[in-house]
């Protein structure tokens, strides 16, 4: 594993513990609509590092540890990091501007910035096989990007679950534009897939602007 991924790993880690034993400590560094409006910026990243139990941060560093060496290996370490932490800034702003109306809306976890990662790993290797539990039949990573962005956009419209889905969907649309910026030669290389892969995103845009006017 890549030092700078397992250093990521191990700051969650120590963050998420502190946080699930310390309510307090959790409360002041989630991400809640109210606090950042009136100032409190510094919650659009320290959310990105808490998680509210165990089965949530496992789930979170297991994809993350899964899907980073695509992404390292063929960026490189910064790049990767700028990957990483832009999704999870995306992810929280695209949040903050869906849930605006919303003071009491709160969420945490790294699930904006993995999903960036998961998205990017995705664009640069899109045949990659993914086996998906419980569907036992091996799934090629487009068919997931894609799938997961529009369960995604389904997911938020009908607020499934307490699960920040708009952050995912955020993280997602992070790691795509990031990933175009710093390898634009996709765009010659694989312009059919990095097209399908940008239907979802596409499509949310025309949903909100539908729902808006």
């Amino acid at each position: 594993m890549n030092k700078l991924v397992l250093g990521i790993i191990i700051i969650n880690v120590l963050f998420s513990y502190k946080g699930i034993q310390d309510r307090l400590f959790l409360d002041k560094y989630k991400f809640q609509i109210g606090p950042i409006l009136a100032g409190q910026k510094i919650r659009l990243l320290t959310s990105g590092f808490l998680h509210v139990d165990y089965m949530h941060l496992g789930f979170n560093m297991y994809a993350l540890y899964i899907f980073s060496d695509a992404v390292v290996g063929s960026l490189g370490v910064l790049n990767f990091l700028a990957i990483y932490l832009g999704s999870l800034l995306i992810g929280n702003l695209f949040s903050l501007a869906y849930h605006k109306e919303n003071l009491y809306y709160c969420a945490v976890g790294a699930s904006g910035a993995v999903s960036g990662v998961v998205y990017s790993a995705v664009m640069l290797y899109p045949n990659m096989k993914l086996i998906l539990f419980p569907v036992p039949i091996p799934l090629p990573g487009y068919v997931f990007g894609v799938g997961y962005l529009l369960y995604s956009i389904y997911a938020m419209k009908k607020q499934l679950g307490n699960v920040g889905h708009s952050a995912h969907l955020g993280g997602a649309i992070g790691g795509f534009v990031l990933t175009l910026l710093l390898y634009p030669q996709l765009l010659m290389e694989n312009t059919m897939m990095v097209g399908l892969l940008a239907i979802p995103i596409i499509l949310l845009f025309v949903i909100e602007k539908k729902i808006t006017h």
